[in-house]
């Protein structure tokens, strides 16, 4: 098989005539095509009147070494299928647990499961029906559950967000993750698109299929089943104990408990576990019209149907020094209330897959250091995260109303009357203030200067009826669990590997559910299976 790059068709031509063109830039007849299947599609829209899409190839032809012969920069595609490993040779006395069904949790145990090493998957919340009921009654009534929310329960958080895959890692197991995507019900596309993504809609079913393939392959998947404490022996796991009853043995634990689970770090903290502040960052939540967003990255080609809604990604460096920058994107989407505490306020974007909703969504963050925390303790920046939270919640009106201001307000420092064109989408309400009130002074002058700034790089960016709701603290967590580089082991504690978002090792879906194989392949290559 041959791999061919920089394949284009303008977005005028069919996808069909992609055959044609991979025979011309072979200098072979179509007939000498066998098949061909995209390995790679992004789009190319650095010239304002031409759009292109850029494919990279992968082809089998006949007579493949004469093919090769006359053109030297050809070259054979690369092997990018998953590798088992080596199963060890100790025997495993009782399953694996693995606390938490996000994505670092839910791959750790499906590839497990695959291997015969029937695990035991504990999630504090809901299934992810029972969850998307919880939810939704916490958008529409501000009845929020503290165990099955936006950030708590099947899928982990990124269940409710837009449902990106991409990512920057260069690891051969991220084609594993969106292979066991597309057997679980996502679109095909997702192994070739530059920019994947799911979509919250196709999302809820796609982890509840997982979850039933795990359960049918002998493993077992547990919901509102807490880890409420973990046991320990002479400085290594011997189980965890559920709900303050029920204890279950182990001496293997991923734990992959997300970048909310606070209760569950304070509780890893009395344990002893090796815990360390990490830098993250905070801001908020801003709405543009995705119309405009379609005309600034498209020009006159943005109501194009190949196209669909524009994203954006945008960085600036602050003059005090501190990073300002675009997360997690929402093309046609809406902000989404994510609290997973009482009397805290959390924002966040979610999209459907078809993107289709009036507004686009975007974090705009700041960095926060360490140094900014009020103390040295460990989970310090849980607590600085809890501060503003709790502000935003006073500032909306202490029943989760998300407190918001016009761009054109937020530059000149004015409090917000009333909405302009751009409708907000957060529910339950948004209350038109200052978010001055709810975020560090040094966050409001970053985010100030920043928006000035982009707007240079994204036409529109900083339109006065845009509309910024706080506050956004979850992009990341708070601390790092420490862990061996080598044995993916915690550092204090032998049989339990910190993993995902929650760890303080991942980023997004694609990176946690990597970073989960990982943990299952340690204990893979150490233990026979059960079966």
């Amino acid at each position: 098989m041959i791999r061919i790059n920089e394949v284009k068709l303008s977005i005028d031509e069919d996808i069909s005539l992609l055959k044609n063109k991979i025979a011309k830039q072979l200098r072979i007849n179509h007939q000498d095509i066998i098949e061909y299947s995209i390995y790679k599609e992004s789009i190319d829209a650095r010239k304002r009147n031409e759009i292109y899409f850029v494919y990279i190839v992968d082809v089998v032809v006949k007579n493949e070494a004469q093919v090769l012969s006359k053109n030297k920069n050809l070259k054979i595609s690369p092997d990018v299928s998953y590798k088992d490993v080596q199963s060890g040779g100790k025997e495993l006395k009782d399953s694996p647990i693995i606390i938490g069904s996000g994505p670092a949790g839910m791959f750790g145990a499906l590839i497990l499961a695959q291997r015969g090493y029937k695990p035991i998957l504990l999630e504090r919340g809901a299934d992810v029906d029972t969850r998307t009921a919880d939810v939704d009654r916490f958008w529409k009534e501000g009845k929020l559950n503290v165990e099955s929310n936006v950030q708590f329960g099947e899928g982990g958080a990124g269940t409710f967000s837009d449902g990106k895959l991409t990512t920057r890692i260069k690891d051969i197991r991220c084609r594993k993750v969106l292979e066991e995507f597309v057997l679980a019900g996502s679109p095909e596309e997702i192994l070739y698109s530059y920019k994947p993504h799911i979509g919250t809609d196709i999302l809820k079913n796609v982890v509840k299929r997982i979850r039933e393939n795990i359960i049918e392959l002998g493993g077992q998947v547990r919901f509102n089943s807490k880890v409420t404490d973990i046991l320990i022996e002479n400085g290594a796991i011997t189980g965890v104990v559920v709900n303050n009853t029920e204890k279950i043995e182990a001496q293997q634990i991923i734990l992959a408990i997300g970048h909310s689970a606070r209760d569950t770090y304070e509780m890893l903290y009395e344990r002893g576990i090796s815990i360390r502040q990490k830098p993250f960052s905070i801001g908020v939540r801003i709405e543009h019209p995705q119309e405009l967003i379609n005309t600034s990255q498209y020009k006159q080609h943005s109501e194009h149907p190949r196209l669909g809604a524009a994203d954006y990604r945008l960085t600036y460096q602050c003059t005090n020094g501190r990073a300002a920058y675009t997360f997690c994107m929402c093309p046609g989407g809406i902000v989404v209330a994510a609290a997973s505490e009482l009397e805290t306020v959390v924002t966040n974007g979610m999209s459907e897959y078809a993107r289709d909703k009036a507004n686009a969504n975007s974090a705009l963050l700041i960095q926060i250091n360490t140094e900014d925390f009020e103390s040295k303790h460990p989970l310090a920046g849980v607590e600085f995260q809890r501060k503003w939270e709790r502000a935003a919640y006073e500032l909306g009106g202490r029943n989760y109303t998300a407190p918001a201001q016009l761009v054109k307000d937020f530059l000149i420092d004015e409090d917000s009357k009333e909405v302009g064109e751009v409708r907000p989408s957060y529910l339950p309400k948004v209350k038109m203030t200052n978010l001055k009130y709810c975020l560090p002074d040094y966050v409001i002058q970053s985010m100030r200067e920043a928006i000035v700034e982009m707007d240079k790089k994204l036409k529109g960016f900083s339109v006065d009826d845009a509309i910024m709701t706080g506050v956004e603290t979850r992009s990341s967590a708070p601390i790092r669990i420490d862990r061996d580089g080598d044995t993916m082991e915690s550092l204090s504690t032998k049989g339990i590997y910190p993993v995902g978002e929650g760890g303080g090792y991942a980023g997004g879906i694609i990176s946690a559910a990597v970073d989960g194989i990982k943990a299952a392949e340690k204990i893979i290559s150490k233990y026979k299976p059960f079966i």
